[in-house]
């Protein structure tokens, strides 16, 4: 009995001996398959891309350009707001005055001719970024220009014999006395019908463009009778360029004018209305009533 107990208890002990084995070799197999799964997802890692990365807007600004601004009036504005973007940026601009002005001289306009760009610089607001040159400005400027010119109907003014250029001039004309947009149809009025009666057109702001006279400041006499080609107080015809840049109610109205017989008008004392008159003594009466 005492040799069978002996015999019992030696296969117990080889038992539990190879289930200890048997244990330890699932663990060792369940550790290497656990290796082989990190090593998986550490590969994997590594080969995803990497997240997308985000493109940094350059900080926008804007310029505004007024209708009825000249060109030099424009680049002055553009060296002022290039400042301002400089100085808001902390970073250089390239727009600049220098650059404005030689991009913006004489060239050819589609339907137009090579002229220079006085009155082809549309008025507008524009939005430009620190690599921004003045070159793409002024396209931008052209571009709006041609989309806007697009819209004007010139059939009538092409009935009185006037071009393409001829309507731009008047429009510049209109923008730089008219206040009121009620009065643009009103002034371009005037003017076609002086045309018409072969008539010096007499508008001052044509003068103070030709001899950079500010509105400002009065015009003398012997500036009154300068041989200047922008005295239109004294050269018949209109003059030869535009005196501005106009928007486009100006140009509307430079193609299509009101149809009254007014040939005379005379600023009111309120400096931003006028009085229109087909009379010339009713206006030299209305001159001395205003205190001109």
């Amino acid at each position: 009995m005492e040799r069978d107990d002996q015999l019992t208890r030696e296969r117990a002990t080889r038992r539990r001996i190879v289930v200890r084995r048997l244990v330890a070799a699932g663990a060792v197999v369940v550790l290497l398959a656990g290796g082989a799964v990190a090593a998986f997802a550490i590969h994997r890692s590594h080969a995803a891309p990497p997240p997308p990365t985000t493109v940094r807007q350059l900080r926008q600004f804007r310029i505004l350009f007024p209708e009825g601004f000249t060109r030099a009036q424009m680049a002055a504005r553009v060296a002022a707001v290039a400042q301002i973007a400089v100085h808001e940026s902390h970073h250089k601009v390239k727009l600049s005055e220098q650059g404005y002005l030689a991009a913006t001289r004489p060239q050819a306009i589609p339907g137009f001719g090579k002229h220079p760009l006085e009155g082809f610089l549309f008025p507008d607001t524009y939005d430009f970024d620190r690599t921004s040159t003045s070159a793409y400005l002024v396209r931008e400027q052209l571009q709006e220009f041609q989309s806007q010119w697009k819209s004007v109907d010139l059939s009538y003014a092409r009935s009185k014999n006037l071009t393409p250029y001829d309507v731009l001039i008047i429009a510049s004309m209109i923008q730089g006395e008219v206040q009121v947009a009620s009065e643009n149809k009103l002034v371009a009025a005037v003017i076609y019908n002086r045309l018409h009666d072969h008539m010096t057109l007499g508008i001052d702001a044509t003068l103070r463009y030709g001899l950079h006279i500010p509105p400002t400041q009065s015009l003398t006499q012997s500036e009154l009778a300068s041989d200047n080609p922008y005295n239109t107080r004294k050269l018949p015809g209109l003059p030869p360029t535009p005196i501005g840049n106009p928007g486009l109610a100006a140009i509307e109205a430079a193609a299509h004018p009101a149809h009254v017989d007014y040939l005379y008008f005379v600023r009111k004392p309120d400096h931003k209305h006028h009085y229109f008159t087909a009379s010339y003594q009713d206006f030299l009466n209305h001159e001395a009533q205003y205190g001109y």
